[in-house]
């Protein structure tokens, strides 16, 4: 078990060590779609590659959800085979997004010896995921655009 100061301290090596070994800038939060964001997630069990669908108000979050899940075959077969789809996902703050993502488990970041695996996994995972969203940006984003 590690001290709140001694998991931080490996928390910031282990993203600093992840930067260095990709020099590819991310979109993560610049999707141009407000509360629309991609993130990297990993624990002492698991890695995933996130897609957050957050705005305040639910019916955009679920018109924006409802289009990404209507490509849900093309993103299935030609990115992401393994994709989980969520569109009433429960935080821990109690707050609801939707989601879609993929992970990884049985990997930790609290062992350097996964971290490799981990970077190889995010990389990949990251990159299908914006392949797919840039290939249907536009009609993701237009919420005058039906489903």
């Amino acid at each position: 078990m590690f001290s709140k100061e001694e998991a931080q301290r490996l928390k910031k090596e282990f993203w600093t060590a992840f930067a260095a070994s990709n020099s590819r800038k991310w979109i993560l939060y610049n999707t141009k779609i407000k509360d629309v964001t991609f993130k990297f997630y990993v624990d002492n069990k698991k890695a995933q590659v996130l897609l957050d669908i957050e705005p305040k108000n639910d019916k955009n979050r679920i018109v924006y959800y409802e289009k990404v899940e209507s490509l849900k075959d093309l993103l299935l077969e030609n990115h992401l085979p393994d994709a989980i789809f969520e569109r009433e996902f429960h935080l821990s703050t109690g707050k609801v997004i939707s989601r879609v993502w993929v992970e990884k488990t049985g990997l930790s970041m609290n062992n350097k010896e996964h971290w490799p695996e981990i970077f190889e996994f995010f990389s990949e995972k990251m990159e299908a995921f914006e392949y797919f969203f840039f290939e249907h940006e536009e009609y993701i984003k237009d919420l005058e655009i039906n489903t």
